[in-house]
């Protein structure tokens, strides 16, 4: 009887180290979760370990990215990492047939008529480089400019990359067949996947759609292909019989004009698919100019899904990556040690889906709040105050306009703004600041969302 009640006493002293053991790991996980909470940078730190979120549907998805020989190889690669990494079916189309990290990428105008080729000299690029490879690229072609009213014409690659969107569309229906939506972007553009399939999941992808953000030319309504545009099957199958049989028309029409995703829209109308308006589900401003806040337009962003952000550098889609991968961590960990079921409900959807009140207070807002006043940088305040003449005097010019919660001095000149703006750098003469306080109330104010807004 006694080694028995040895053999219990070591066993009952065994249980409780296990019970300390596991004990300290849990409130080692919790205070680890609690530090990354109050980071304030959440989109400067990656994830532990990257993994890939439920993506339902997405075998469904063709995924069609548009770019460049001239850009191509600093936009690229980031994406293999990043929003194409969790992607099984994806095509990339250039003006130039090349491998990027063992990645093909497609030439576009492989099919281009000759005539065509060899008569508009928007091809003389594109003739090039094919006879040379990118040996045969001079120090113009990467010559850029700003964007204007007519685009960057001026520009060699932009010139030709309008030629893309109607062969690149025919050819990414061959590409799969069976695909029930395609998904357009372009290297500078980013995409929330598990965002866009739940979007997507509120259409029937046996009918034609044409979805995007909604922008005109002439008489001509077409969705902005820098932000990401959207086609199901039959929609897409309908553009490419358009194309099919008119090709000398379009290729006319496409010579006139100076937009590619323009020209494909007529195609589309003409085909009997109207676009369906989708801002502010897909963005055709850059994170600095974001205006969640925004009730001027017929939709307010706050309680909208936030799909695509176009104008990004390589360096933002890695944040923004990151920043997803962070929040698709805390549905995962949340599932593991939660006992609360409605907690992990709530946790998945409010996860699952990025809406852009997510964006600017998760994101955005830490950004702004991590660093309130800086130096060579402009947040985009729009208002003039001609008599404050220094950058203490615009400040208190902003805090003693009520509304105001935000300010920037450039070139000697003081502007408040009422709406809450990252900005951009700008070197220089330029300086700007933020009125933190103000716009926590207007997160508050806003509160949550308790659904999504799609816009139905």
């Amino acid at each position: 009887m006694v080694p028995s009640r040895r053999f219990g006493r070591r066993l009952k002293a065994l249980a409780a180290a296990i019970a300390v053991f596991f004990l300290y790991h849990i409130l080692s996980l919790q205070s680890d979760l609690s530090s990354r909470a109050r980071r304030p940078n959440p989109h400067n730190a990656g994830p532990p370990n990257t993994f890939c979120p439920p993506l339902p549907g997405i075998e469904d998805v063709l995924v069609v990215m548009k770019t460049g020989v001239t850009e191509s190889r600093n936009k690229v690669p980031i994406h293999f990492s990043t929003t194409l990494r969790c992607i099984p079916h994806f095509v990339i189309y250039s003006d130039f047939e090349e491998e990027i990290q063992g990645v093909k990428i497609h030439d576009a105008l492989r099919t281009m008529d000759a005539d065509v080729r060899d008569r508009v000299p928007d091809f003389n690029i594109y003739n090039r480089i094919r006879k040379l490879g990118r040996k045969g690229l001079e120090q113009d072609d990467f010559a850029d400019e700003a964007n204007s009213n007519i685009g960057k014409p001026n520009n060699p690659g932009w010139k030709l990359d309008k030629w893309k969107f109607l062969p690149m569309a025919q050819d990414a229906l061959r590409y799969k067949p069976d695909a029930k939506w395609f998904v357009f972007m372009e290297a500078d553009t980013y995409v929330s996947w598990p965002t866009v399939l739940a979007w997507l999941a509120r259409f029937d992808a046996r009918k034609p759609y044409y979805l995007g953000t909604e922008t005109q030319i002439a008489d001509v309504v077409f969705a902005h292909g820098g932000s990401g545009f959207v086609l199901s099957n039959p929609a897409l199958a309908a553009a490419s019989r358009e194309y099919a049989t008119r090709k000398a028309e379009l290729h006319e029409y496409t010579d006139q004009h100076w937009a590619g995703d323009c020209v494909l829209g007529k195609v589309l109308l003409d085909a009997g698919v109207p676009l369906h308006f989708s801002w502010p589900i897909l963005q055709n401003a850059n994170l600095g100019e974001l205006d969640e806040f925004n009730v001027d337009l017929y939709r307010q962003p706050w309680c909208f899904p936030a799909v695509a952000f176009h104008h990004l550098s390589s360096q933002d889609i890695e944040d923004l990556w990151k920043f997803e991968q962070r929040r698709w961590h805390d549905v995962s960990e949340r599932r593991i040690w939660t006992r609360d079921v409605s907690l992990l409900r709530n946790s998945q959807k409010n996860k699952r889906i990025l809406l852009h009140g997510d964006v600017f207070r998760e994101y955005l807002y830490p950004e702004i709040a991590s660093q309130p006043m800086r130096s060579n940088w402009d947040n985009l305040s729009e208002k003039e105050k001609p008599f404050a003449r220094s950058f203490e005097e615009c400040r208190r010019n902003c805090e003693a306009q009520e509304d105001c919660v935000q300010f920037s001095f450039r070139e000697g000149v003081c502007y408040t703004g009422v709406k809450p703006l990252l900005g951009n750098p700008q070197p220089g003469n330029a300086r700007s600041g933020w009125l933190t306080s103000r716009i926590r109330q207007m997160m508050d104010k806003k509160g949550p969302c308790r659904k999504p807004d799609f816009g139905e």
